[in-house]
């Protein structure tokens, strides 16, 4: 099979995957302004912007197709972003974040900076790569018809969460965000450290 079809099949796994969880939701597949640059990293990659709905109240953006640029034995990672509110810079940080993977290899507890809030007044300036709490395992563990995908969650972070998470590690901050009792889709949310 030819790895841009064994890539379509992929994409199109996590896509039924995405539906049949969120089942009720509206949902938006947008697989055009990512760029050439991330049209290269990751070709053939499609973000589903999910609507609020039975199973949230919030707006879930999902990666397909970035498990079939970074796959390794049939395992790979998808990135699930959640939001306030539908804005297509939720869609371009996904495409940055895929982008960042296919060069750096993401996993569970990686942070990377962003340059900029991601969103305007937001002292979220950081990404931390985590276990999707807001939606569970069901969403996380993807089965793919050659692997399966591991869907994690992209959560913003303040530079200071970020460095508090180098020094002292991923599971001291997890437990600064459950005692502060964090909204993680309020963009003024305060720094826990």
């Amino acid at each position: 099979m030819f790895e841009s079809e064994r890539g379509r099949q992929a994409a199109a796994g996590v896509e039924t995957h995405v539906r049949g969880f969120f089942a009720g939701h509206a949902i938006a597949v947008d697989d055009d302004n990512l760029g050439p640059e991330r049209r290269q990293a990751v070709p053939g990659l499609r973000i589903l912007t999910v609507g609020p709905g039975p199973r949230a109240d919030s707006w879930a953006y999902i990666t397909a197709g970035c498990w079939s640029a970074t796959e390794r034995s049939g395992h790979g990672l998808e990135f699930v972003l959640t939001a306030p509110v539908r804005d297509e810079r939720f869609a371009d940080l996904l495409a940055m974040t895929a982008s960042y993977h296919t060069r750096h290899r993401l996993d569970l507890g990686h942070s990377l900076p962003i340059g900029e809030p991601w969103l305007p007044g937001s002292r979220c300036d950081h990404l931390l790569i985590s276990l999707p709490y807001l939606h569970g395992p069901a969403l996380e563990h993807c089965p793919l018809p050659n692997g399966h995908a591991r869907v994690l969650w992209v959560l913003p972070i303040t530079a200071a969460e970020a460095a508090h998470r180098r020094q002292h590690g991923h599971e001291s901050l997890e437990r600064l965000f459950d005692e502060h009792a964090i909204v993680p889709t309020d963009p003024g949310r305060p720094s826990v450290v």
